[in-house]
This record gives structure tokens, sequence and C-alpha cells, in this order.
């Protein structure tokens, strides 16, 4: 196999990524638009966004099993090719159990298929550049964040919010056509395959090995904490820009992300340098980057509360993406570190399940709050908390354990 697959793989891999996430922000984005198309309230929109987040938990431990016992290029590629599916077919929703039918279960089903296949296959063309590959595509969530909250803003202004899922659609079907003719599964040895078939893992292995390794199992406490909080942002924070500021949705939807993510995207791709070159020293560090991250944007969130001016809350979105992106470029670099190479899969899709089962309370609760309280700025300081409690945890775990976790492993 050439040498620059491996890139080519990561090319592919990014672009699926960031029609991933470009996919999810469309909703958020239009939100306020079908709200008022449909007739429907703050709470029952985020209950749509709450249902995917659950439905999409429920589903990533099969998405991982999977992506660890067959082909994981056609595990990546058939779920693109559904979720872009149901989400044009999301344009045509008319109804609240509609939106819920199309948007949480099929979308939220076709897209837990992704993720653990997706990183895995990642992970095992890049050994030694790892962690500066998982940056690398990490930046697709960003990019894809900012495109579709600014595109899909602009189409909903333009033809109506129907057309932005229609759009995005299109463009993920057509990507997941060019995966089918271009990705390959990562070659094995014949040894390598004879073990496979004799060591199948079975469908709670991965959870299993989460939930005794005292490392992976913190790993998993930060990032529901981090999931939590990126999801009540994304979900509420362009319908706060355009209500609190009477921007149009296509600014609100630049805005909310752009300054986040411009800013993520420079951290993320400094936090993965910096932690393979720090880990060579010592494997820890990855850990304690994560829980930097963490104490770093909370204090960005606590600038977010208290009706702040417009520019100050710019220049908190930048920070608190800056500094978030610390934890997002290490995470499968320190799950990889600390669980066996054959359980990567369902070892991620159990971290997975557990981040998006708690952050899918997220849009809900912080829609409950939005509606008692009167602005969702209020909410920004308890968020700011979680980040604070899942950091101080991380530092002493990275410390306790994380040695011993990763010599169990290598």
């Amino acid at each position: 196999m050439k040498r620059y697959y491996k890139w080519e793989v990561l090319l592919l891999l990014w672009m699926a990524y960031l029609l991933n996430q470009g996919d999810r922000q469309v909703f958020n984005t239009v939100l306020p638009a079908i709200r008022d198309a449909l007739n429907l309230t703050d709470t029952s929109v985020g209950l749509i966004a709450t249902i995917f987040n659950l439905f999409y938990a429920i589903m990533v431990p099969i998405g991982g099993w999977a992506g660890d016992r067959f082909s994981r290029k056609w595990v990546t590629t058939i779920s693109i090719l559904f979720w872009s599916v149901a989400t044009m077919f999301t344009g045509l929703a008319t109804s609240f159990m509609w939106l819920v039918v199309l948007r949480s279960v099929a979308t939220g089903g076709g897209e837990a298929f992704f993720g653990p296949a997706n990183y895995s296959l990642l992970g095992q063309y890049h050994t030694d550049t790892r962690a500066r590959a998982m940056s690398i595509h990490q930046t697709a969530y960003y990019v894809g964040v900012i495109l579709a909250g600014w595109l899909a803003g602009l189409i909903a202004d333009r033809l109506g919010w129907k057309y932005s899922f229609i759009i995005f659609g299109a463009a993920g079907i057509i990507w997941g056509i060019l995966m089918i003719l271009r990705l390959r599964d990562y070659p094995s040895t014949s040894v390598e395959e004879a073990e496979v078939r004799d060591r199948k893992p079975a469908f709670f292995d991965g959870f299993r090995t989460v939930f005794t390794t005292p490392t992976a199992l913190m790993l998993t406490i930060g990032f529901s904490g981090l999931i939590f909080v990126i999801t009540g942002y994304m979900t509420w924070v362009p319908a706060y820009l355009q209500e609190e500021f009477g921007q149009s949705q296509a600014a609100a939807g630049f805005n909310s992300m752009f300054w986040t993510y411009v800013a993520a995207f420079i951290g993320v791709l400094l936090a993965g340098t910096l932690s393979d070159k720090l880990a060579s020293r010592s494997h820890k560090v990855r850990m304690q980057l994560q829980a930097a991250g963490l104490l770093g944007g909370a204090v960005f969130l606590f600038l977010m509360g208290g009706h702040p001016a417009l520019w100050v809350l710019y220049v908190s979105f930048a920070g608190w993406g800056f500094f978030r992106a610390f934890f997002d470029a290490n995470t499968y670099s320190v799950l990889y570190d600390v669980t066996p190479e054959r359980l990567h899969a369902s070892c991620s899709s159990a971290m997975i399940m557990t981040g998006f089962a708690v952050g899918a309370l997220a849009p809900v609760i912080l829609g409950a709050l939005k509606e008692s309280m009167g602005s969702l700025s209020a909410t920004f300081p308890i968020l700011a908390v979680i980040w604070v409690v899942c950091s101080v945890l991380m530092f002493i775990v990275a410390r306790t354990s994380y040695q011993k976790d990763y010599n169990k492993n290598h």
C-alpha cells in the first residue's frame, strides 16, 4: 500500500466528519424558523434535540460492536448514506412527530454507526502520527459547524428552512458514494485475521473495559461533561443571538460558530502537536492537557453570563473554543492508550454512548431554564461549574492511574 494512502484516508474521513457535524448544526441554525413554522415551544424543539442524542446514545454501542466485527469501511459508508437520506427527508417534515421520526430517530440512528468505526479506522492507519491525525480530523468538526451555521442560515433566509436539510443531505449522499470507491479497510496480516476470528468481541466487552479501567472511566466522565455543555451551547446559542441581539438566521448561525471554531481550529492543531511531543516523555500529559482545557474553557463560560456586550461575547466564544480543543485533540489518543486495540471501536462506543446520554439532557434542560429565567445567559455559569469539577477529577486520575493503565495495554 502506498505510503501516502493513510493521508487520503484522513481526507476521506475528514470530509465525512465535516458533513456529519454540519448535518447536526443545520437543525440548530434553523431551529427558530422550525419552531415558528410548526407552532412549537422552546421546550418541544429542545426535546427534539434531546431525543436525537438519546437515540444516538442507545444505538452507538451497536455501531461500536459492528465496527469491531465487520468491515469498518462499509460501516462508515453505509452510515453516511443512511443519515444523509434521513436528513433530506427531514426537510419534508410537517409536524413535531415527523421531526422526531426523521431527525431524532432516523438521522440519530444513522450517525451512531459512524463515530466508532471512523475513529478506529483512522487510528489503524495512523500509529506514530495518531494525535496529529486525530487533531487534523477534529478540524472537520469546526469547519463543518461554521460552514453549516452560515450556509444553512443563508439557504433558510433565501429559500426556506426545508431546503437547508435537502441540500446538506444531498451533499452527504454524493460523498458517501465517493467513499465507496476510494476507502479501503486497513490490511491485516494472516496472523491478525486469525486472532480477530478467534477473539471476536462480545457486545459488552467495550463497556466492561471502559468501566473497569480508571483512566478510561474518568475520560468518559470528562467526555460526558464536555458533551453536555457543547450540546446545550450548539442547540441554543444561534437562537440566543437571534432573540437577544436581533441577528438574522444566517448571521446568528455564522457568529455563534465562527469565533468559537476558528479559535478551536488553532487550538486543536497546537494541542495535537504538543500532545505527541510531550507524550513521548510522559503519557499522562495527554489527559493533563484535557483537564487544563476544561479549566480554561470554564473561565470563558463564566464570562458569557450576565448579558455581556456583543464583543465580549465573541471573545468569550473564541476563548471557550480554543481551550475546549485541548480536550478534543486528545480524546481518542487517551482512550486508545489505555484500552486493547481489538476493542477500540467498542470502547469508543461505550464512551460515546455515555457522553451523549448525558449530553442529550442539555437541550431540554436549557430550554426549560431559558423559559423560567427569561434568558440563556443565566445558564452559562452553571455550565462552567460542570467543567471545573470534571477538570479537577481528570488531573487527579491522570496523576494516579494513567501510567498503570497504559502499561497494561503496551
